[in-house]
């Protein structure tokens, strides 16, 4: 690799963020380093994005043969192989690993493979060797939180999930958010008894109320038995199942059980307690709106720093970053509104923008759009499936603030809602624009009459 007292960036870990920043610092000419101590590309490549929407597709599978017999099709003998659909996922993931040390090295820049550790303000070491650049980027991601209640340790994480060796008769997932839906899904779409167990009241409690009671009511269709208001306190081995306890004393067993309750900044082992970098309760570590830390020469980005735990934000903060150390424009800002977001649970929701609460807490009056009906192919498949569509509105401006969707392809017709809401669209432009018929994505230009109003808060 190159002098270390000629490098202008080091960065610590190969996924989204880091991967995204070291490759565009190098295009712009810096001289690069970066350390990885597993496989590139991160918690999408290797255990998120990319192997779980494998899995999802696998599993929608089961939902389509179940619809088949509506459109005249008999398929006889169908069975599934777990073993398939791992190799196949597993096989993309090696390929997207190959793909991801390519591009870092075409565009100049030096891999470690190892762990790195702070040293100092401009210094690391990988695996015992000293390596100085101008700049430290930490990108170290995230892992998935094990809470400390007894027994936790008997109990699966999502990581598990992506390399269990065969599918368990009967599961409990923890959990509230995406990962926790989109797993209950996959198993349950599977033949896997699974029962999803929440804390609060709510799935998916940061996303739109409506949104969260309409998935709740059609994930209990597709066979996920919902338990709210549990929080699991124990776990212990009895014969041959786990036996989950709950804070109200009553107790579920199933052979495996899956805790998915968020995930934590991965930190350890970095030498973060002998240099002065503030960090949040949970371990995040604290960054300004130019990544900086607090040593002006580390900056950290991406899921390490406690944001938003989605790979877009994660590639736009490391290309905002090596624009900002090297591009000779100064700062780049990476605009953290208008995110569009998805869950691939089943049904699939999206969301850009506002929810109804977060709209109404600005103060102004709001006018409040929802659809919700049974789409043209569960007319003739027999499914009880349903679509949900929700516009938020901005009363005085008519601006469209937030856009919610539940349903089949619900993540594709948000990506394109998010370029309409990232220009300031108005409900009157969204009323102007044609619809594509029959589709579920019309009805997104078709909602006329509002289904409530909100009236602005009083100062």
């Amino acid at each position: 690799m190159s002098s270390p007292e000629r490098l202008d960036l080091f960065v610590i870990g190969g996924g989204s963020a880091g991967v995204r920043l070291a490759r565009t610092a190098g295009a712009l000419g810096a001289r690069v380093a970066m350390a990885e101590q597993d496989r590139l590309g991160g918690t999408c490549v290797n255990v998120g994005c990319v192997p779980k929407k494998l899995l999802v597709h696998g599993a929608h599978v089961a939902h389509d043969l179940a619809d088949a017999a509506g459109f005249g099709w008999h398929i006889e003998g169908a069975r599934f192989d777990w073993a398939t659909l791992r190799k196949g996922q597993e096989a993309e993931v090696a390929r997207l690993n190959g793909v991801y040390r390519r591009i870092v090295s075409q565009a100049g820049v030096d891999i470690l493979d190892g762990r790195a550790t702070l040293e100092g303000p401009h210094a690391v070491r990988v695996d015992g060797r000293l390596v100085h650049a101008e700049h430290i980027a930490i990108a170290t991601g995230a892992v998935p939180h094990r809470p400390s209640f007894p027994g936790a340790e008997l109990a699966l994480v999502s990581d598990d999930c992506f390399v269990l060796p065969r599918l368990p008769a009967s599961l409990l997932v923890v959990g509230s958010g995406y990962i926790a839906l989109e797993f209950a899904g996959i198993f349950a779409a599977l033949g896997v008894e699974t029962t999803l167990a929440v804390r609060g009241f709510r799935v998916l409690p940061r996303f739109d109320p409506e949104v969260s009671a309409f998935v709740r009511s059609e994930i209990e269709k597709k066979h996920v038995r919902v338990k709210t208001g549990r929080e699991v306190v124990r776990l212990e081995p009895r014969s041959d199942a786990l036996c989950a306890t709950f804070d109200d004393g009553s107790e579920h067993r199933a052979e495996q059980v899956l805790l998915a309750v968020g995930r934590t900044p991965n930190v350890a082992g970095l030498g973060l307690e002998s240099m002065p970098l503030p960090r949040s309760a949970a371990g995040a570590i604290l960054r300004d709106a130019e990544f900086r830390t607090g040593v002006p020469s580390i900056r950290a980005l991406g899921d390490v720093t406690g944001g938003m735990q989605l790979t877009p934000v994660a590639l736009a903060e490391g290309t905002a970053l090596a624009h900002t150390l090297f591009g000779g424009r100064g700062p780049v800002a990476v605009d953290h509104e208008t995110v569009p977001t998805a869950v691939f649970s089943m049904p699939e929701v999206a969301s850009v923008g506002l929810s109804e609460p977060e709209a109404a807490a600005r103060g102004g009056a709001l006018r409040i759009y929802t659809t919700d009906f049974r789409p043209l192919r569960h007319t003739v498949s027999g499914s009880p499936e349903r679509m949900f569509m929700k516009l938020v509105v901005d009363d005085a401006s008519d601006r469209v603030l937030g856009a919610h969707v539940v349903g089949g392809g619900a993540a594709e017709i948000v990506q394109g809602v998010a370029i309409a809401l990232r220009c300031r669209a108005t409900k009157a432009q969204f009323d102007a624009t044609l619809g594509i018929h029959p589709t579920g994505a019309e009805e997104l230009v078709t909602m006329r009459t509002p289904t409530r109003r909100v009236e602005a808060k009083a100062p």
